[in-house]
């Protein structure tokens, strides 16, 4: 497979000449370790094992560090927790730039040992799956969300709008986005997450919680699959397949805590209306998601009742993507009162809302636009709400309403 240029490359090279270690976060074969050993050829690579200890790294990290001089590129050191105090020490023994790179995939587990051993001496990125960009070899470019957030009227002064010449939108979300999906053929897609959920299970999991039931787990996998891009229910969520809310809710920070799922919390601001407290949760790739409902080709996808939730989890997944190329990335939220009124994302900085509306279809209607008209109702009067975007499954970018822009599901 061709090296895809990815968006943070820069940020990486650049972090290198200012601390000691870098440390690179995401999903299980996201392109973590392609990603250093491209930037970094002529530096020697380790990758860690729950089960092997490769040269006695976990065993006796000091001996490992003595044995190997830096730079070293280790890759999943979630593996080997007793290796990151002996980092720790070694790096203060010298005030050299880069000696270490590295990767995790369990979030939780690597940041909290990171962050009581390497304090100070450590820059945290987050590898995130291919976006539409980094997909067509165009990863040195910036996406189209930062420059909305610079000026949201910058659309309207571009002349034209480019969009990515996908072969279809079913197709581009049953495949996912995964590096390793990108130049498979259609039919070895479900072997290829038949083949990732296996891993996944056998690595993170197990390492993870003492999870007896994996019966229960592949179902409750299945579970949140279908309920992706909708408010989280705990207790709907153990009903399904019998086990307590307390039980889903910790299986699913371990899906958070291993880059599988994120959640949008509300947003609330300063109105008195009674607005929906429920976080809304999302799978991180439609592809995986597809595989765990069962839908095996993109003429199951396009008939499926799911193709609206996915579609949605995709452009959330992908908006996210882009605040990699931001300093200080926008807060994120979705809004929902009890009346039913509803924006799927609110992005918020410094003091400014912008509001997008996801809808699944190729053409729109002015019905399309109440949840945003009904956002800028109750707040503009108090808060600065800038021009909305809806994202669509169409072909042309459009203006709605003055406030209001729709955009190309595919637009770069």
């Amino acid at each position: 497979m061709n090296y895809h240029t990815r968006h943070i490359e820069q940020q990486i090279v650049e972090s290198a000449k200012y601390f000691k270690a870098i440390l690179l976060l995401g999903a299980r074969q996201v392109g973590k370790s392609t990603l250093l050993n491209h930037l970094f050829p002529d530096i020697k690579s380790f990758v860690f094992d729950p089960i092997q200890d490769l040269y006695h790294a976990q065993s006796d990290p000091d001996l490992f560090l003595e044995s190997f001089a830096a730079p070293l590129i280790l890759d999943e050191v979630q593996y080997v927790p007793n290796l990151l105090a002996s980092l720790k020490r070694k790096m203060d023994r010298s005030e050299a730039k880069g000696q270490y790179f590295l990767t995790g995939s369990q979030n939780f587990s690597v940041l909290r040992s990171i962050a009581e051993s390497m304090a100070g001496r450590v820059a945290i990125f987050h590898l995130d799956n291919f976006t539409p960009q980094e997909i067509m070899g165009l990863g040195r470019e910036e996406g189209w969300v930062p420059k909305y957030l610079e000026d949201p009227a910058f659309f309207y002064k571009e002349r034209k709008l480019f969009t990515s010449a996908f072969p279809s939108l079913v197709e581009f979300l049953f495949r996912g986005t995964f590096p390793a999906t990108i130049d498979l053929p259609t039919s070895q897609m479900p072997r290829y997450f038949r083949s990732y959920l296996q891993t996944y299970v056998d690595r993170d999991v197990r390492t993870q919680e003492d999870i007896r039931q994996l019966a229960e787990f592949d179902r409750f996998l299945g579970i949140c699959a279908s309920l992706t891009a909708q408010e989280i229910n705990f207790a709907q969520i153990g009903r399904e397949i019998g086990i307590s809310p307390h039980t889903a809710q910790r299986w699913l920070n371990l899906l958070i805590s291993s880059f599988q799922w994120f959640e949008l919390p509300p947003y609330h601001g300063n109105t008195i209306k009674r607005i929906s407290g429920k976080k809304k949760g999302y799978f991180k790739d439609p592809g995986f998601a597809c595989y765990l409902q069962r839908i095996g080709s993109p003429e199951g996808l396009a008939i499926s009742p799911k193709l609206g939730a996915f579609f949605e989890t995709w452009v959330v997944n992908y908006i996210c993507q882009q605040f990699a190329t931001l300093a200080v990335p926008p807060n994120t939220y979705h809004w929902r009162t009890a009346a039913g009124a509803e924006v799927d994302l609110i992005l918020e900085r410094n003091g400014k809302l912008y509001p997008i509306e996801i809808k699944c279809k190729t053409h729109l209607t002015k019905a399309d636009l109440s949840g945003l008209r009904a956002f800028r109702e109750t707040y503009e009067k108090n808060l600065s709400v800038m021009p909305g975007l809806i994202i669509y499954a169409g072909s042309e970018p459009y203006k709605l309403d003055d406030h209001t822009l729709a955009l190309p599901w595919n637009t770069l």
